[in-house]
């Protein structure tokens, strides 16, 4: 059973404006930018604060969060995905332009699926 989390909390209202910000500066120091699918953002967003409130790291919200069976207390995720992942550091970015979750993405894929990107 999933873990419940009050979204109108202070707690996680807070958690999730430090959540955006660091959206935004993820982007800053990677050169990357939100896609424009502002649903998809503001639902991994939301994943992504709920995450950290829960299991103390922003674990990938695409993926399953599971209790560490190394780590007493700890949890995990499929191929320990940690927002900013090294999946989409290293190859999906790169390669696809775009990372797994449609957070992120590179400001020439913006360009050609969304448009042009307003600085």
């Amino acid at each position: 059973m999933m873990p419940q989390l009050d979204m109108n909390s202070p707690e996680f209202k807070e958690e999730l404006e430090k959540t955006e910000k660091f959206v935004q500066k993820v982007c800053e120091s990677k050169g990357w930018v939100l896609s424009c699918n502002e649903d998809v953002n503001e639902g991994v967003i939301l994943g992504l604060a709920r995450h950290k409130v829960l299991y103390g790291k922003r674990f990938c919200p695409c993926f399953m969060v599971e209790p560490d069976p190394e780590k007493e207390g700890k949890f995990k995720s499929s191929d320990d995905r940690i927002c900013p992942c090294k999946p989409a550091i290293e190859k999906e970015i790169p390669e696809d332009g775009i990372c797994h979750c449609q957070l992120f993405c590179s400001p020439e894929y913006y360009e050609e699926h969304c448009g042009s990107k307003e600085a």
